[in-house]
């Protein structure tokens, strides 16, 4: 592969993908990019001064969106290198035959028809296959490998599992989740939801919405490992006041403490700073409750510990009143 010391590599993606991560990052390092290249990864409306492309980089990630190919082409003879890279064969039109329609128009729009633009400006290719090497000898193509990513045993899982009946539940939440997202890049958040959940969230960095599911498969998910932090906001509404403490056993069934509303109903059961948070509806403190909980790794464990023997007493059957 050639070799690339620019001071500043631009990663032009459509947003962040395994294409990314697993091939051209480690590709660049390979190529000679060392600690002192800045690595910058932008989206496709995210745009450069022309003056900060002055010896630089620029590695398009399966497609040429249109404002870099006007930004490329105002800033040519700055640019020391440009690179497209591809892991599918995007440069043929026929080769998608039989993907849907809408799919095959942005292959085209995005990358069939920059073939010859990209031809023009001199671009090195890259691709991930010994299959698209041969296609594309004629061009000289670089064949990069992928590199697996390093694992991250530091990530803090938080999760939130309300059904169709906590809405407005989900709706107060999010602004929580994309501030501790946003400022600590350990954590990731799950939550459970439809199509209206998938559109509030789905944009927020590390986190996954999952499918609603009837209740023996939720039992089995739930069993699964790796969730640390548990919420359970309840707003003040009419609905909620027949609610139950029933998600503090989820929450401990799933081996994580739990940070909950502070009201009479999870009061019952949690006793604050023991075996949870008991936290009242104000954003900002479950802002700093969740901050707090991350920071305190041996209180997470202490608590969990208690949480499981609350659980077991629990269990111990009661005669009704």
């Amino acid at each position: 592969m050639a070799q690339v010391s620019p001071s500043v590599a631009y990663i032009v993606e459509e947003q962040p993908n395994p294409s990314t991560d697993f091939f051209v990052e480690p590709a660049l390092a390979t190529a000679g990019c060392d600690s002192a290249t800045r690595i910058v990864r932008c989206r496709f409306t995210e745009l450069p001064k022309v003056e900060a492309l002055n010896g630089a980089v620029v590695i398009f990630v399966r497609y040429v969106p249109k404002p870099w190919k006007q930004l490329v082409e105002s800033a040519r003879d700055q640019i020391s290198q440009i690179i497209f890279f591809m892991d599918d064969d995007l440069l043929d039109l026929g080769a998608s035959k039989g993907m849907p329609w809408r799919y095959r128009i942005k292959l085209a729009r995005l990358a069939t028809l920059r073939k010859r633009w990209l031809r023009t400006l001199s671009a090195k290719l890259w691709v991930s296959t010994p299959f698209l090497h041969n296609k594309y000898q004629d061009w000289n193509p670089s064949l990069v490998s992928p590199k697996p990513l390093s694992r991250t045993d530091s990530t803090i899982r938080l999760f939130y599992h309300g059904s169709a009946s906590h809405n407005d539940e989900i709706r107060w939440l999010y602004p929580v989740i994309k501030t501790v997202l946003l400022n600590d890049e350990r954590l990731s958040f799950e939550i459970i939801g439809g199509k209206e959940v998938n559109q509030m969230f789905r944009e927020l960095p590390r986190t996954t919405v999952v499918h609603p599911m009837k209740w023996l498969a939720y039992k089995a998910f739930l069993s699964q490992p790796g969730r640390m932090i548990g919420l359970a906001p309840l707003l003040d509404i009419p609905f909620n006041q027949a609610r139950s403490y029933t998600k503090f056993f989820d929450i401990t069934h799933a081996g994580a403490i739990g940070i909950y509303a502070r009201n009479p109903i999870f009061a019952e059961v949690v006793v604050d700073g023991v075996n949870g948070l008991l936290v009242e509806m104000d954003q900002q403190q479950w802002i700093e409750a969740i901050q707090t909980l991350v920071a305190n790794k041996k209180g997470r464990r202490t608590m969990c510990e208690n949480a499981a023997s609350t659980m077991q007493s629990l269990a111990v059957s009661k005669p009704a009143d």
